[in-house]
């Protein structure tokens, strides 16, 4: 038998090479436009709920809930026949806002909905998808489970972490990009897989990781550069 890693004879495009007869671009298939704008206030109650994960733009210090955040908390409430339903909905709704739950975000989200502190604490801390501290604009996600694994997910973890300039946990120098590893993301057929925010890439190689990392920097700029001008 022979030792080593055996080359892989074929990588599946992926569902962001799934061009073919649909004709669609990457911006198409991977990107958000297809849903249209999210509204703050969630827009009809039965989509309340269903939101992205991580967003680029979050706000720390920001109240919970004023204005249509207030109206879409309410729309959470009417999902559920009680308030202790909605707990792990409105732990989203507030991590979407602020970017990540301190403890003093689930005193709050406790104090909302009349339910004991320990409680909220309790969610919060079992599901990993809530951070728990601050993290960077992009929270980069690679998978290393059996089927990235094989196909190079530890060399790609190390080619990001080298570029990003962190351990892992670590926020980067100029706050952009906080990375992680972590189990399955349910890509298997295309691995590496990196989930970063909301967005999958796939069959990502070491090689492909500088180009992906400038991509996001030039996208940061652009999305830092328009708020600083929006705020003036």
């Amino acid at each position: 038998m022979t030792s080593g890693r055996a080359a892989v004879p074929f990588r599946n495009p992926g569902w962001a090479g799934n061009v073919g007869e649909f004709d669609l671009t990457e911006d198409e298939v991977r990107g958000t436009s297809y849903v249209g704008p999210i509204p703050a206030d969630g827009g009809h109650p039965g989509a309340a709920p269903a939101r992205p994960y991580q967003l680029f733009d979050r706000h720390p210090a920001a109240p919970l809930f004023e204005g249509p955040y207030r109206e879409r908390f309410e729309k959470l409430l009417s999902r559920y026949p009680s308030a202790q339903g909605a707990l792990i909905p409105v732990l989203g709704l507030a991590h979407e806002l602020r970017g990540h739950v301190s403890p003093e975000t689930m005193a709050e989200v406790a104090a909302l909905l009349g339910i004991p502190e320990a409680e909220v604490r309790g969610v919060a801390s079992f599901y990993t998808m809530y951070n728990k501290r601050p993290v960077g604009r992009y929270l980069v996600q690679v998978c290393t489970n059996i089927s990235c694994s094989l196909c190079g997910g530890d060399e790609v973890l190390a080619g990001i972490l080298e570029e990003t300039g962190t351990e892992l946990g670590e926020t980067s120098a100029d706050g952009l990009f906080t990375v992680m590893e972590v189990e399955c993301l349910a890509a298997c057929g295309f691995p590496t897989a990196i989930q970063i925010n909301s967005q999958y890439f796939e069959n990502v190689t070491p090689a492909d990781v500088p180009a992906l990392f400038e991509r996001l920097r030039d996208e940061a700029r652009s999305r830092l550069g328009a708020s600083r001008e929006a705020a003036r």
